[in-house]
Order: C-alpha cells, then structure tokens, then sequence
C-alpha cells in the first residue's frame, strides 16, 4: 500500500479532528497503484501517525479493498474515524456509497499492532516530518510503502496473525519527497 503523508499545522476551525485519511484508486492503465493520503493535524506524533495509518487499513478493509474504491476518513479523539466509501457499481453505473465507522477501540488496537512490530519506522517516518530544514513554503509531505499485510485485510482483530505477517514482511520502505498536492 502506498501513502503520502502531510502535515497540517492547523486542524479546519472548530473541529477536533486528528487526521483525514483518503483514498486515491489507482488510474486505469494500474501503472501506479492505489494511494493512501494521510493528513496529520498539529504536531505529529509516532501514535498520531499510527492511529491514521490504523484509519487506512481499517476503512480499506471495512470497503471490502476494491481497487476503484474513493474512500475519505475522518480521525476524531473521540469518535474513532467516520467518513464514506464510494465506488460504480460495474453493471449498472451507477455510483454507490457506503457510510464508514470504525471505533476508537479498533483504531486503537490496530494502531497497537503496528506501532509493536513498526514501532522504529514510524518514529523514523514522523522524525522525518519534524524535521525544521524543510524549505519555508514546501508543504511537508513523505511518501512511503507498506508490504502488503494480508492479516490486516482480513481480521486486524487476530493479533498473533498479524505478528506473524509482519515478521515475514519486509516492513516499511521510505521514500522521502516533497509532493505537493
């Protein structure tokens, strides 16, 4: 799975919220594959980060991981993360959409596993955000891809599964740029 995560030093006014999560499928050609956009809100912090990536997993796992799938999440303290999925329907055309809810229990538990076995990446990854070399005016932004962990997809609740894929999993790979999006 590939991600691009932003900073954000303001959240929208008057909200709460931690994160957004959004989906961006993949173009037709499958050149590219789908990409994860995490925007994080205020100061990044290795939980923060976890807790958004636990957003991507869980709301691709709760849209049943359809390649063509525009999903958009909102990561709240308080709520856990609450968005939609969308997607056209292949026989008729039409456009159907899905509300999403994932409670905080299960972005928590999510977050828990990958900070265990990806604990190090992580730090690294929101090291690299906090970083005060960027350029004044670049919008802080690192890309980075995930092996595929096919536990997550299937049950994030069953933890030792998921210890075992992400042992044999090469873990995170970093590719650290500045896209401006």
């Amino acid at each position: 799975m590939d991600v691009l995560v932003m900073v954000e030093e303001q959240p929208p006014e008057h909200s709460s919220v931690l994160a957004h999560v959004s989906s961006v499928p993949s173009p037709l050609t499958m050149e590219r594959p789908s990409r994860e956009v995490v925007t994080l809100y205020g100061i990044p912090s290795p939980e923060s980060l976890a807790l958004a990536l636990a957003a991507a997993l869980e709301s691709r796992r709760s849209s049943d991981d359809r390649v063509d799938t525009v999903r958009h999440v909102g990561v709240w303290p308080e709520r856990g993360a609450v968005g939609d999925a969308a997607w056209r329907d292949e026989m008729t055309g039409e456009l159907v959409t899905r509300d999403l809810q994932i409670p905080l229990a299960v972005l928590a538990e999510t977050a828990q596993a990958l900070l265990a076995e990806c604990g190090q990446a992580i730090r690294r990854l929101v090291g690299g955000l906090l970083m005060a070399d960027w350029p004044e005016g670049t919008r802080r932004a690192v890309s980075f891809s995930f092996t595929p962990m096919p536990a997550f997809a299937t049950h994030a609740a069953n933890s030792e599964a998921v210890l075992a894929v992400l042992r044999e999993a090469e873990g995170l790979t970093f590719d650290q740029e500045s896209d401006e999006n």
